[in-house]
């Protein structure tokens, strides 16, 4: 079982990064100088997809826009010299990216579905709000996993109890090596009621048979067409584990979470890196 579509809801408002998202897409939000979007389509590429679809809503075209080749950008830097800014560009030029439009918001299965008769065999979904450290191969583990059971596998990591009724929730079954068999999964569960503290985060990679669960599945939590209470009725019906992970995710959709993120890659880089430290260093110096 290969995975070659990766599927990207990218509709969100972004009302938590308000006036900043008023007029563009909070996708296009940059992490350090990069949109938060790229780097999610960057992941699915380096993890073998060929086909990326852009889930977006009315009016938010500047996403797929940004994927689009730019040649006047590109002759302007090359007779300027800028070769680094137009090896940039020109590493923003991902050919592989298409999209569908969810004119409606209704929720994260909503937005799944609307990729239903453009998949051809097992694909990934990737939250557009959840970064992945390069560093970590989670996703291309994920579609390993996956071609070695046959179903359908989801990120998941441990979260607290205020955290877990945040997230979707699995109740664990069976363990097989690294994995763990989804038994149950509930939406945003209280505390009490939570299975376990295992929490889903933005990464899953799924057989087809979920597009018939989401047409069967029905508003749950906030009125909306869940994609967790799919993965309940595909779970019942063909095998889906959990793939536990514990460092490295960013939620972009997060303002504090974003700005972490900012901070650890720019930390990273030779570029910027030492400076920043530096400056951090004499700005928390007297704590």
């Amino acid at each position: 079982m290969t995975v070659r579509t990766a599927v990207i809801p990218a509709a969100g408002l972004g009302t938590r990064f308000l006036p900043a998202t008023k007029v563009q897409p909070k996708g296009l939000l940059p992490v350090v100088d990069t949109p938060a979007i790229q780097l999610v389509v960057a992941e699915a590429v380096a993890a073998g997809c060929e086909d990326v679809i852009l889930v977006i809503g009315p009016g938010q075209e500047d996403l797929v826009r940004h994927f689009a080749p730019a040649p006047a950008l590109e002759a302007e830097l090359e007779a300027r010299g800028k070769t680094r800014e137009l090896e940039l560009v020109r590493a923003a030029t991902i050919g592989a990216v298409r999209s569908v439009v969810q004119t409606e918001a209704k929720g994260l299965g909503h937005a799944v579905a609307q990729a239903a008769g453009q998949v051809d065999g097992p694909f990934a979904v990737l939250l557009g709000d959840d970064l992945i450290h390069p560093s970590v191969p989670l996703l291309r583990d994920m579609a390993d996993a996956a071609a070695r059971t046959g179903g359908s596998v989801i990120a998941a990591m441990e979260v607290g109890d205020r955290e877990i009724a945040m997230y979707g929730c699995v109740g664990p079954g069976e363990r097989d090596g690294d994995l763990v068999r989804v038994a149950s999964i509930v939406e945003k569960p209280a505390p009490e009621d939570a299975p376990s503290r295992l929490a889903v985060i933005g990464r899953y990679v799924l057989t087809p048979g979920i597009f018939d669960a989401l047409a069967r599945t029905t508003p749950g939590k906030g009125g909306e067409i869940q994609l967790t209470d799919a993965i309940q009725l595909l779970a019942v019906e063909e095998r889906v584990d959990a793939l536990p992970f514990a460092a490295g995710r960013f939620d972009v959709g997060n303002p504090l979470d974003a700005m972490k993120a900012q901070v650890t890659l720019a930390l990273e880089r030779d570029d910027i890196g030492p400076a920043l430290r530096e400056h951090l260093a004499a700005l928390l110096g007297d704590d």
